[in-house]
């Protein structure tokens, strides 16, 4: 028999009140770390450790001897539990999930609520949040992706057309990395794929889709970490606009921000693509980079990345690419100089 103050309700409504009402994530720490709804706060039932000797009770003496073996793990610690929990608490008010929605959501839901606190439970748990998550990533929107060869600056150019009032997600900020075989240099971890999505997803809901949404042009790929089918493919079928810069004018940004590095960091990012550069190229990169002849390493690898990026290009729809020639590394004129490109975009009623 379920908890009779619960109250389930639906991953949109879910969404909804999470922005307003703190969620509790009771699955596993393991399970959390995997991927969970951005700003969820873990208080799990279990344990990685007792959840695998619930799960193996379950099967082999079913759910009434399951029950009893995690009232005899979890007892110890529900006190902390409810303390965390009324501490985290807007107003005595909680959202609660698990993975499908079934018994440690009911059982921390109780126990909330004997702390006076009221708690809505999402149907069918962490898994019907991922489902939407996915679902509505693959929907179509107006989107415009900037293109442009490694060291045009793409970033701080979003991040004016952000300040400029349009709609910007920035991808290589969520993936913790810049894309390139050096772009995990002076970042964090990166997070699993699948809690790029779920960061991705809350973005997303964000903007309004009457208006276009900006995003960087990116390989399926950014590190580690790849990006849901579906929004790839709505990626590259979305109007681009190509940033064309001469390598000379993007040398010296490029100079300046990894030259920082230790030489054996960068070596170690060259190894990373040493069979596409070629045997020399890889060597001369090397040696480049332990005298101190940074502009030499990086035109070495600048001209496999620009190869590599128009090739990509030609394999867009070419009635979606407009090409932006540009002779200046200032951020903010690239900015405008593409924004006023945008108006040329013809938008297909979808």
């Amino acid at each position: 028999m379920g908890n009779p103050v619960l109250k389930k309700i639906g991953a949109g409504e879910f969404l909804r009140l999470s922005e307003t009402i703190p969620v509790i994530d009771v699955r596993s720490p393991s399970e959390y770390s995997a991927g969970h709804i951005p700003g969820a706060v873990n208080i799990p039932l279990f344990n990685d450790e007792q959840r695998a000797a619930v799960g193996t009770k379950y099967k082999k003496e079913g759910r009434q001897s399951a029950i009893l073996a995690g009232l005899e793990l979890s007892g110890p610690d529900l006190k902390e539990k409810l303390l965390k929990a009324i501490e985290t608490a807007s107003d005595g008010r909680l959202l609660v999930h698990c993975w499908r929605g079934g018994m440690r959501s009911e059982a921390m839901a109780w126990l909330f609520s004997l702390g006076d606190l009221q708690t809505e439970v999402l149907e069918g748990g962490y898994k019907s949040y991922r489902h939407l998550v996915l679902e509505s990533l693959s929907e179509r929107r107006k989107t415009i992706v900037l293109g442009g060869m490694t060291g045009s600056g793409k970033t701080q150019i979003l991040n004016h057309i952000k300040n400029l009032g349009h709609k910007v997600i920035d991808l290589e900020a969520l993936a913790n990395h810049k894309g390139s075989a050096f772009g995990a240099l002076g970042q964090a971890q990166q997070p699993t794929g699948e809690q790029f999505s779920n960061f991705l997803a809350a973005e997303w809901r964000k903007t309004d889709r009457e208006f276009p949404l900006w995003l960087e042009d990116e390989s399926r790929n950014i590190g580690t970490v790849f990006m849901p089918d579906a929004f790839f493919r709505n990626m590259q079928v979305s109007p681009t606009i190509v940033l064309l810069l001469d390598m000379e004018k993007r040398l010296p940004r490029l100079i300046r921000e990894y030259s920082e590095y230790p030489p054996g960091l960068l070596i170690a990012s060259i190894d990373k693509i040493s069979k596409r550069l070629g045997g020399d190229n890889a060597r001369d990169a090397k040696k480049a980079v332990e005298t101190g002849d940074f502009q030499k390493a990086i035109e070495i690898t600048l001209r496999y990345y620009d190869n590599t990026y128009m090739f990509s290009i030609r394999r867009k729809p070419g009635e979606n690419i407009i090409y932006v020639n540009t002779d200046t590394d200032d951020a903010l004129d690239n900015a405008m100089k593409v924004i006023e490109a945008s108006g040329r975009i013809k938008w297909v009623s979808s």
